[in-house]
This record gives C-alpha cells, structure tokens and sequence, in this order.
C-alpha cells in the first residue's frame, strides 16, 4: 500500500512532460460516454475526477463546461495554465467537491485504479443525478499488434509484474446499488510519436518515476535498444496504435 500511495503522488513532479508527452482522448470515446446525457436544451453539467493535467478535460469541453477535480498541486497548475476554459479544483474522488445530485456525468480518465473504489462509487452516486453517467476511460497499447506486445514485454521483463492482457481483456466496475450494469467500448486513438517520445512518455509512468534511478536508467534505455531495432519505429516518427477503452454506467 506504501508502494501504491507514492506511485499515484509520484506525478505531481513531472507535471510539465506528462502534459506534452501523454496522450489525449478521441472525440469519439468521450462522446460515446456521455451519450445518454446529450441531446438535453441544456448542456450537461460535467465533473473530471483525478483530472492530471487536464488531457480528458480538455476533450469534455466540446460537450459541457467541465469542473477539473484534481488532488496534487503540481498537476492542478499544469491544468490550470493550460486548459483556463475548465473550472479546476482541488479535490479527490472520496471527497468530490461538489453538491448532491449536481452534476449530469463524472468521468475518469486514466486513473481509476488510484481511488477507494468503495468510497468513489458512493460519492458519485451522491453528485450524480438520476440518470446520470459514471464512465471510466483508459488510453493503452494495441497489444494486438507484434511489435507493441514486444515493447511491453521488454519493460514488464524489467518489473515485478507480469505483462498485460492482450486486447479482448475487458475492463468493468465494480458492482454497486446505485448504479446499472455497466456497458463498455474501444475506440481508436492512434498518435504519432518518435522514439524518444515514446521513450518519454513512459518516462512519466509510475513505476519508473518511484524506481531507483539506475533502474529507471536500464528500463528506458532497453525501451531505446528495442525501438532502434525495430523497422517500424526506428526511421523518425511513426504511429503508436493506442486504443481507449471505457466503461459507462447510469445513476438509477
């Protein structure tokens, strides 16, 4: 639990290349999430939980006016700064910001696996109204593709975890009273990159950033070796096919 609570505060320093180098989320994701909350005179009323930088924030504001709710101050500037369009607050996902049954969908991008669970389920059945979304999205690798599933094997080989799932594994949420069975997608999100920016996006993982910085060192510079010895990613820039998946449920 101690390895946990300093990987999700391992963030805040690194702030400025998590903004530039994670990527963002396509329109179509978002909006697939927010879907039975459209369509309304009125646009809906939106909460970002564990904000970061603002990279899900800056995608909700084409549907509503967001509240960014964000624990660690470093990232809460980074959103700021970048994304003023947003209403940004301090705050986590146990103890949302926000009054009951007051907004129309909260969201989650990449950082679902940092809350209380139990806690954060019950706070969005308070904020949310009847109707309302809870959708959780991530950004991940294509693993359906040879040389992706090799980059990740070549990392997971350095670390104390096995390596993922390939892509049928489906993401869910936990049961709650509150909420109805959960639906779930994926959706393209390709991005262009280099080498190096490859190299430092995952610079900005948790796991190396609380790594010993030898460790670190040998990850990154593995991750090097590989992509220099690959055809598809060692001629300059090239495509990393990511896919965002996302789980949606409704507020009965």
């Amino acid at each position: 639990m101690d390895t946990d609570r300093a990987r999700a505060r391992s963030f805040g320093a690194v702030a400025a290349d998590y903004a530039r180098f994670r990527p963002g989320y396509p329109r179509a994701a978002v909006e697939w999430a927010l879907q039975p909350v459209l369509g309304a005179s009125a646009p809906p009323r939106l909460l970002d939980v564990g904000a970061g930088t603002g990279k899900l924030t800056a995608a909700m504001l084409a549907f509503g006016p967001v509240t960014a709710v964000e624990p660690d101050g470093g990232m809460l500037d980074e959103l700021r700064a970048r994304i003023p369009e947003a209403t940004a607050v301090s705050g986590s996902a146990e103890e949302l910001p926000a009054e009951d049954s007051s907004v129309d969908a909260v969201l989650v991008g990449q950082a679902w696996h940092w809350f209380d669970h139990d806690r954060a389920l019950a706070e969005a059945a308070r904020v949310l109204r009847p109707g309302g979304v809870l959708a959780v999205l991530w950004n991940d690798d294509d693993l359906d593709i040879e040389w992706v599933q090799g980059y990740r094997e070549v990392l997971h080989s350095l670390r104390d975890e096995p390596p993922a799932a390939g892509s049928d594994n489906v993401p869910a949420l936990p049961a709650h009273p509150a909420f109805a069975h959960s639906r779930h997608s994926r959706h393209p999100n390709p991005v262009r990159t280099t080498a190096d920016g490859l190299v430092a996006t995952m610079g900005t993982h948790s796991w190396l950033l609380i790594s010993e910085p030898r460790a670190r060192e040998r990850a990154l510079g593995a991750l090097r070796d590989y992509l220099a010895g690959r055809p598809e990613t060692s001629a300059g820039e090239f495509e990393l096919p990511l896919v965002t998946a996302v789980v949606r449920t409704l507020r009965k």
